[in-house]
């Protein structure tokens, strides 16, 4: 999510760009969710490249992870969750991936096997649990791909104007993890999401009365913000500006779907809390 720079400071370079790159991505993430095991397969090259830059960002904390170990941990979480089995594997997948990277850190005879190994774990379920859950909502039956259509929509409309309207009136500093963000564009993005949540209802597929679309709304975007103070907050640790530079003007894949990891979660959570999510889906 793209930080809302405070009133007064030189405004951020390029952010019309920032804006059409993000509606770009979002155009192509949408189109992938009708086709089902593509959006699959997106979701997971998104993890990944995740994953890359959050290793990158704990060796420079000098506390590195076992990388291999960790992309097979996070791939399994998404086709896990793709066939319908996370529910059952979950456990043993964690217990696996936390001997596994144990044992590798200490046949690396590099040290810190604890640190090593529990970054590890950190990093699968920081970004291999929380894409799995744009995987769950996209399996769904019958309202899959509505529902991720509208997820996808709730995060991009809670970065793009948390960001204009920053730009445009904030001036209270919503954090000092990033002091760029504004109180007033936090608000701007949740009120926008919240109203795009009621609009929702009126599509066939919701059925579901204004404040449930509203609720919808306002907890997709809480998600997608908070999410990206995480990313900053990792950032700030680690004494970065970016976590990568793949995705022009947006710094890396983290920077750019951070909000998307903590909203897909919120997203999910919002479904369950209306009863929309059937009994025992796949991801608890």
């Amino acid at each position: 999510m793209t930080a809302a720079p405070i009133v007064g400071a030189a405004p951020a370079a390029g952010w019309p760009r920032r804006v059409l790159v993000g509606l770009g991505l979002a155009v192509v993430s949408i189109a992938l969710v009708l086709w089902a095991p593509g959006f699959t397969v997106l979701c997971a090259a998104i993890a990944l490249g995740a994953l890359r830059e959050f290793a990158q960002l704990c060796a420079r904390k000098g506390t590195a992870l076992e990388v291999p170990v960790a992309a097979a941990a996070v791939l399994a979480y998404v086709v896990l969750t793709n066939f319908r089995l996370i529910h059952r594997y979950e456990g043993t997948l964690l217990a696996t991936t936390l001997v596994v990277a144990l044992a590798t850190a200490m046949f690396s005879g590099s040290g810190g096997y604890v640190a090593r190994s529990s970054s590890t774990l950190f990093g699968v379920l920081y970004v291999g649990k929380l894409t799995s859950y744009f995987v769950a909502i996209r399996a769904i039956p019958q309202l899959g791909a509505a529902a991720t259509i509208e997820a996808i929509v709730l995060i991009a409309l809670t970065d793009i104007f948390a960001m204009v309207v920053g730009m445009r009136i904030g001036r209270t500093p919503l954090s000092s993890i990033s002091p760029r963000k504004t109180v007033e564009g936090a608000l701007g993005g949740l009120a926008v999401a919240t109203l795009a949540g009621i609009a929702a209802t009126a599509t066939p597929w919701l059925h579901a009365p204004w404040w449930q679309g509203a609720l919808i709304g306002a907890i997709t975007s809480l998600g997608a913000q908070a999410g990206d103070l995480v990313e900053s907050a990792l950032k700030r640790d680690a004494s970065v500006k970016d976590a990568g530079t793949l995705i022009a003007g947006h710094g890396g894949v983290l920077d750019r779907f951070d909000s998307y990891l903590f909203g897909g979660l919120a997203f999910y959570f919002a479904l369950w809390l209306m009863g929309m999510i059937p009994h025992g889906l796949w991801v608890s």
